[in-house]
């Protein structure tokens, strides 16, 4: 490096961006709840993007769309970033009159403002998109929401698979969402994933043995 760019590399300012994102493993989810296993809102983000990403890819393959799979599961990643600012509101709480669903709207937005200004100016335009979902179509942002209620509902699964019973009302209640949905990679995604997150490793392991490799 020479040391013209070891100037121009000392000039830049600091970001305390990627600083606050990491500490969304310290906010945790379904915090009026008993949780056998507690979920950070980082792990959440993560599987979401998962999701997310086989739903669309499941969409194009089988269903003749055309959405961008990369660009829903690197939002995915942000989409609840807002909360390392605000924390995880439970849903009875956030959305227990309109007054409230409205206000809580308004302190997600100025979370987002907030976090987009951490970020370096030259890079602000695609993290902007990220943070605000700009930077995906209607479409998708349908397939994003979709992901993230299915994730909600593989945490029902997972809890009451180990005994906890306090998630019984939550599961119903999604489960009616899911079920309702019209979008065909929805129920496909319930059909063919859906039901391993009820079984122990065990089982899942006897469905999909692991073969010794051979020694020809």
């Amino acid at each position: 490096m020479s040391t013209t760019d070891k100037e121009d590399s000392k000039s830049h300012d600091h970001s305390h961006f990627l600083a606050h994102i990491s500490r969304l493993k310290l906010i945790y989810r379904w915090p009026l709840m008993r949780n056998v296993n507690r979920e950070n809102v980082q792990e959440h983000s993560h599987q979401v993007a998962v999701v997310g990403h086989c739903l669309a890819i499941i969409k194009n393959q089988l269903f003749g769309g055309q959405v961008n799979a990369d660009k829903i599961a690197t939002t995915a990643l942000f989409h609840d970033a807002s909360e390392v600012l605000t924390g995880d509101l439970p849903t009875p709480v956030k959305y227990f009159n309109k007054d409230i669903a409205t206000a809580y709207k308004a302190i997600e937005r100025a979370a987002e403002h907030k976090l987009i200004e951490m970020v370096p100016a030259e890079l602000q335009d695609v993290y902007q998109g990220l943070l605000t979902q700009n930077s995906i179509s209607d479409e998708e942002k349908v397939l994003l929401k979709t992901a993230d209620t299915l994730c909600a509902y593989i945490k029902t699964l997972e809890e009451l698979h180990a005994g906890n019973h306090e998630f019984e009302v939550a599961k119903k209640r999604l489960e009616k969402t899911l079920f309702d949905n019209p979008l065909p990679e929805v129920s496909y995604f319930l059909d063919v994933f859906i039901p391993s997150y009820s079984l122990s490793l065990d089982e899942i392991s006897m469905h999909d043995p692991i073969k010794s490799p051979s020694h020809d």
